[in-house]
């Protein structure tokens, strides 16, 4: 086993930040409830300091026109937080600037549609790479809880069992676009040249 003290800060690198992870001192908390809190019916609150910071009857209702409070909403849980704050790769960010925002947008809805709207996928929960995958789009479904079913489902209250309507594709791909309006300002309308980056190999 190596010693400790004799690790390079290469060797050092940060873990991953996964969906149940929490800093409560830092007010970054986890809302997806366990087992126990859904039987005693405490599902809402975080899941490690039992704070009650969403108003979910608000955020359910899935209304356009209320939606800065659910996008402040989703910075309270610490994954959703992450990504809010994380770097996007530089290859994500390029993908974005081909694109322009008007091709992005049909994009975000595309990945909405084949990634999260059938119901009881057996994959749920891998479908969506974190960062570092080269499409910002990626980014705004973790940062916007439509990654997957299983968030879909405690933040927008749609249930894993059925197939998503067509407006709430709608509703979530917005989410996702108003993420990436914030994290990639700028975007000309219908994209750039701009060089593709190497892969590492």
């Amino acid at each position: 086993m190596a010693d400790p003290k004799n690790l390079t800060s290469l060797e050092l690198n940060p873990l991953k930040v996964k969906c149940t992870d929490t800093d409560c001192r830092k007010d970054l908390h986890c809302f997806k409830a366990t087992a126990q809190m859904k039987k005693v019916s405490t599902a809402g609150v975080c899941r490690e300091c039992g704070a009650d910071l969403v108003d979910w009857k608000r955020v359910h209702k899935k209304d356009c026109n209320d939606v800065q409070y659910t996008l402040n909403a989703l910075r309270k849980e610490l994954i959703r937080h992450h990504f809010w704050h994380v770097e996007i790769d530089a290859r994500a960010v390029n993908y974005a600037r081909r694109k322009g925002l008007a091709n992005l947008k049909t994009a975000v809805r595309s990945r909405i549609r084949s990634s999260i709207s059938t119901p009881n996928n057996p994959y749920d929960g891998r479908q969506t790479p974190m960062e570092g995958s080269g499409n910002p789009i990626h980014y705004a479904q973790h940062a916007t809880a439509c990654c997957c079913r299983k968030c879909v489902e405690y933040w927008h209250d749609i249930p894993q069992t059925r197939p998503l309507t067509t407006d709430e594709i709608e509703y979530l791909s917005e989410l996702a676009i108003l993420f990436l309006e914030e994290r990639i300002p700028n975007l000309k309308e219908e994209g750039e040249r701009i060089p593709s980056i190497a892969k590492e190999s």
